[in-house]
């Protein structure tokens, strides 16, 4: 028997080298004959027997169509598309900073810039951060696992920021670790306790979101395990439903009432309301003015979530810059601006984006998107290849066991703080010692659109003549 399998062995060792040879020696004939058969096909058969039909079908459709039509044949359901539309909106990248040069001067790199932020300046408690960057409302359970909220709550700690609860369960855990803390106020049956009201810094009652828009959706038991269940009080076969509204037959008055509600629990926190960005944002704000609010949280277009119907991302909503340009003005209009405080999220992944939005008006970003790979950050590899990186962070994850908080907190504080760094780096190259001397003054664009809708110069113009034609126009 021993003399066979080594004959065996010699046998297959050598029908493998002759293999090899072959390949080694032939390759170039392997390759010609392949070429020439494809090429046969492909300039010969019909163009309704061809491969190259896809060309033009997937010019006109689009991959991402096509590939999508295609789950909505398979499952017959609502696609739920986590992060976020994938149009091209009208964004910041057209608008730049007008540097200081030759009077003003820079400042100096080694003085400090206060980018300190107050929300809700009017309140009794008003939120105070370090930093005018906060993290989005992205929920424990129905998102992101409890290691990457948690990760997520000690780095806002650290950079001396806030971070949002989200419409998901709140963790234990989180207030414990956790530095300024929002809690959203969302259309659920869980946490509304009266002593969770108590322990936040800020109230956001979530009215809609700029990817999912004022719609409530169920979660059934299969898609929401473990830990999330038992925080968020739902039984053994029960969905956890998020309602498309607080209360039947809902009315403004409601809200006015719901807000002054949670403003006597917490005594005098800032309570603001959240919504997605649409069409009639004047008579939207107008609508949550009345209501008596600290703060507004406007969600542009290209804000994301875990999952929700491509129709609602894609084909609703306003650009986060047009909302952010049409709130502003309309705050200034109400003569509501120094009243109220504008938080300002959606698509916004970069410093570039953040300081821009506050210089057209806002008090105060949130990231979402970009937090949530920075947290995960060289993570993902434990997905990759064969999974989506998402599925080192989602509640739902394969990879969520494997994800390491200390890590996260790393990952994710440093990213806050290089963020910050940056932000700081550009007012010093305006010559500014402060976020509160930076404004739309210190912005032009070069799309000649985006300066007129914006209202700043346009950078193919002197600045002497723009500055005449705005006074002409005013």
């Amino acid at each position: 028997m021993t003399y066979f399998l080594f004959y065996v062995s010699i046998a297959v060792i050598s029908i493998l080298l002759v293999i090899i040879l072959f390949v080694l020696v032939g390759w170039r004939w392997i390759m010609k004959r392949m070429v020439k058969q494809i090429g046969k096909i492909i300039l010969t058969d019909s163009y309704q027997e061809n491969l190259i039909e896809l060309l033009p079908g997937l010019r006109h459709m689009g991959i991402q169509n096509m590939l999508e039509n295609s789950l909505r044949a398979e499952s017959g359901d609502i696609l739920h598309r986590p992060l976020g539309s994938s149009k091209k909106w009208p964004h910041l990248d057209p608008i730049t900073f007008i540097p200081a040069q030759t009077t003003p001067f820079p400042i100096d790199g080694d003085e400090d810039v206060d980018v300190k932020v107050t929300i809700g300046p009017k309140a009794k408690k008003p939120m105070k951060i370090k930093i005018p960057i906060m993290i989005s409302g992205m929920a424990y359970g129905i998102a992101l696992s409890e290691e990457v909220r948690i990760s997520l709550v000690e780095a806002a700690k650290n950079a001396g920021t806030a971070i949002n609860s989200g419409e998901g369960g709140v963790l234990p855990e989180e207030l414990d670790k956790a530095g300024k803390y929002i809690l959203q106020f969302a259309k659920t049956d869980w946490s509304k306790e009266e002593a969770l009201i108590k322990r936040a810094d800020m109230i956001e009652i979530k009215l809609g979101q700029g990817a999912l828009f004022g719609v409530g959706g169920r979660i059934s038991p299969k898609n929401l395990t473990g830990r999330a269940r038992e925080v968020m009080g739902l039984k053994e076969n029960e969905d956890a439903v998020i309602y498309d509204n607080f209360i039947k037959n809902q009315t403004l008055e409601d809200l006015k009432s719901l807000v002054e509600e949670l403003r006597g629990f917490t005594g005098g926190v800032p309570i603001g309301v959240k919504i997605g960005a649409g069409g009639k944002i004047e008579e939207d704000l107008d609508h949550i003015i009345s209501l008596g609010v600290d703060f507004i949280t406007i969600d542009g277009g290209q804000a994301a979530t875990l999952g929700a119907a491509p129709i609602l991302s894609d084909d609703m909503g306003i650009p986060t810059l047009h909302a952010v340009v049409r709130a502003v003005n309309h705050l200034e209009k109400r003569k509501m601006k120094e009243e109220i405080s504008l938080i300002v999220s959606g698509g916004l992944l970069v410093p570039g984006h953040f300081l821009k939005v506050l210089a057209l008006g806002a008090d105060a970003v949130c990231v979402g998107s970009a937090i949530l790979f920075t947290v995960s950050h060289t993570q993902t590899l434990k997905a990759l290849p064969f999974e989506p990186p998402t599925q080192v962070v989602w509640n739902e994850g394969k990879f969520k066991d494997k994800f390491k908080i200390e890590e996260g907190v790393k990952a994710a504080e440093k990213f806050l703080t290089s963020s910050t760094e940056e932000i700081k780096m550009a007012l010093r190259a305006m010559g500014k010692r402060s976020l509160k001397e930076l404004s739309k003054k210190d912005l032009v664009s070069y799309d000649e659109l985006t300066a007129k809708m914006v209202g700043i110069p346009f950078s193919f113009e002197p600045w002497e003549d723009m500055q005449i034609k705005n006074n002409n126009e005013s």
